[in-house]
């Protein structure tokens, strides 16, 4: 007997959900559902509400319906340790040697203007492609493939 497929999400614990799901979004080109009717943006709507009423998660989602929803829920506690799973965004795919590290490198460096911050720099070596190590604006480690 086969097990179906499963439809899933990605859940990351954060400090600001609202903050990086805006992050997120930009770096996957999905989309945040619009905030409630009266309200510019999110960020609005949570300022609007007693700290207690504030949303503890904040999902993004691919418009397309393809990929998984991502959800960011806040937690207490900071990052402290290396994440054991990551995200690699898939910008090089089909690419090798010098086109596929130019692509990384302006993926790179449109990140870097959203908050990202760069990681080492993996080069090819003869079995895998190249990727760039990054962390989000959190600190949560992520790839660009």
């Amino acid at each position: 007997m086969t097990t179906p497929i499963k439809k899933f999400q990605v859940t990351f614990d954060c400090a600001e959900p609202v903050r990086l799901a805006h992050f997120w979004c930009e770096v996957l080109g999905y989309v945040m559902k619009p905030p409630p009717e009266g309200f510019a943006d999110w960020d609005a709507y949570t300022r609007s509400l007693p700290p207690d009423e504030r949303p503890t998660a904040f999902a993004c989602t691919d418009p397309s319906g393809e990929g998984p929803r991502v959800l960011f829920m806040k937690v207490p506690e900071g990052k402290v340790v290396k994440n054991r799973v990551h995200l690699d965004v898939r910008v090089g795919t089909g690419l090798v040697g010098e086109e596929r590290l130019a692509v990384l490198e302006a993926e790179c460096v449109r990140l870097e203007a959203l908050g990202a911050v760069r990681g080492t720099l993996l080069k090819a070596d003869g079995v895998n492609e190249s990727c760039q190590a990054m962390q989000d604006i959190e600190g949560n480690e992520f790839c660009l493939d």
